[in-house]
């Protein structure tokens, strides 16, 4: 957040029919902080006193409590507490940039909790009388590698600074000096991966709805303490950053950006869009798949309903119904024939032709060769009613043309049903991963609480099993085809 432009969060969208479709619920939310899960439920922090909380991740709603006001809040669990940090005045709000950036604790982030309950507000940082800095917008880190605890914080007016923080109660290390680390950006965030710190900030104009041209840059350190350096070597210190995510698809201005490790080889990424042109142009909250690609952070593609092959990384074969192979009639074997006959296009192989040779009750499935025919081709659809997970709704999955709904059987194995009823076993989570590809796990395997994946086994053998993101059995693409 800034003076004319405050910084925004990041809306994940899901393209369905063509539009972009939020979070559910009420996801309105400006400058959120990185998303934390407490006692099985989400919480996200914005600017003023509020927030949302959601039960599955995917329905979003008002609810979450933070005092002390301020902006641009953010939140990191450190053992069994939440430590929360925001920066109250500042922004050139009241027209100054004396700003301060506060900490505070609590047990829980359940307002309904008995053990909830802030302790008092702590400054760790501040600006005054228009020094080289703005003393809002904070984000936190606490390194893996050391434990130690890392605040940045800035907006354009001056440097984005660092300092060191006590893990244990939350104030500033004694004798810390804040570093320059960035320009040119505000909302920053720190984050660990792979041997790097990455320095995420928000670049462009905020507060000014469908006119904000926020977006996410990145430049990476060995250091936590710099320089940042962007893909081309440029300094952040001198304006450098890489791109990771901009506006598109009537969402625009997306800033804040915040990271969820769901698990190995599944990530997320949080921020806002300044203006939903498709929800009034309001600021909402935005969960995306979080991809690194080379070494950086890239925003992942938000699912489309569609028609698609679904392809297994292992080797490239199609998931399709495991029934006899139907000839085309009428075609040629590719030699005896003469150039000068006339070229008639040759319909595909529609639905109609096959069907009658399917049997009509559960089919299984397998995987083979992608002959772009009636039984390779899947129809994917979200079900709103069966609400979501984080980042995104459940879908059916459906030969096209048909009901027949892919199904998780007791066995753990994977069948077709003549007609999707919206039982669990027909409801289908889809999470890009981090290197693109994706992972198709059923809401429920009847009889069982392992959360299983979609796998394949061998060449021609798709069943349910645990999710390794280390083979790519457990990988598949969505082709159009």
């Amino acid at each position: 957040m800034k003076n004319k432009i405050l910084s925004a969060a990041a809306l994940f969208t899901l393209f369905l029919t063509g539009t972009a479709t939020a979070q559910i619920g009420k996801p309105f939310i400006h400058d959120p902080s990185t998303i934390m899960e407490c006692d099985g439920k989400y919480y996200t922090f914005g600017t003023g006193r509020g927030g949302l909380i959601s039960e599955d991740g995917w329905t979003w709603n008002g609810g979450a409590e933070r005092p002390g006001g301020g902006a641009a809040p953010d939140a990191i669990k450190i053992g069994d507490r939440y430590l929360v940090v925001y920066g109250s005045t500042g922004g050139g709000l009241g027209g100054g940039h004396d700003g301060k950036i506060n900490t505070m604790w609590n047990k829980t982030l359940d307002p309904k909790s008995p053990d909830f309950k802030f302790s008092e507000p702590i400054v760790v940082a501040q600006s005054v009388n228009m020094e080289d800095n703005d003393a809002i917008d904070p984000g936190l880190l606490l390194d893996p590698t050391d434990g130690r605890l890392w605040c940045s914080y800035g907006t354009y007016f001056g440097f984005i600074r660092l300092v060191e923080l006590d893990p244990k109660t939350g104030e500033r290390v004694k004798g810390n000096k804040a570093i320059d680390i960035a320009i040119d950006c505000e909302a920053t965030e720190l984050e660990y991966r792979d041997g790097w710190y990455y320095l995420l900030g928000t670049h462009g104009t905020c507060c000014d709805g469908a006119n904000s041209t926020y977006n996410i840059v990145v430049g990476r350190s060995k250091k936590v303490t710099g320089p940042y350096l962007d893909n081309m070597g440029r300094d952040m210190l001198k304006g450098g950053g890489k791109m990771v995510l901009a506006a598109g698809e009537r969402l625009v201005g997306p800033g804040h950006f915040g990271r969820f490790i769901v698990e190995e080889g599944v990530e997320k990424m949080s921020c806002h869009y300044e203006a939903d042109l498709d929800q009034g142009g309001r600021s909402v909250l935005g969960i995306r798949p979080l991809l690194w690609k080379n070494g950086w952070p890239v925003a992942g593609e938000i699912f489309k309903e569609g028609t698609y092959e679904i392809e297994s990384e292992r080797r490239g074969y199609a998931l399709e119904l495991a029934v006899d192979f139907v000839r085309m009639a009428n075609t040629r074997r590719g030699f005896g024939q003469t150039n000068d006959e006339p070229i008639k296009p040759i319909p595909s192989q529609q639905l109609a032709d096959v069907i009658d040779t399917w049997p009509a009750g559960e089919i299984g499935v397998r995987t083979g060769d992608y002959m772009f025919r009636p039984h390779q081709k899947w129809t994917i659809t979200a079900v709103p009613e069966a609400g979501g997970y984080l980042g995104g709704p459940y879908y059916k999955i459906v030969i096209e043309g048909t009901d027949r709904a892919l199904a998780a059987t007791a066995d753990a194995e994977v069948i077709t049903v003549p007609a999707f009823t919206g039982a669990p076993e027909q409801l289908w989570r889809i999470d890009q991963l981090t290197d693109g590809t994706y992972r198709i796990m059923p809401k429920v395997v009847p009889g069982s609480t392992e959360k299983l994946a979609l796998v394949s086994i061998g060449d021609s053998t798709p069943t349910l099993a645990k999710f390794d993101m280390n083979s790519d059995n457990s990988k598949w693409n969505f082709r159009v085809r």
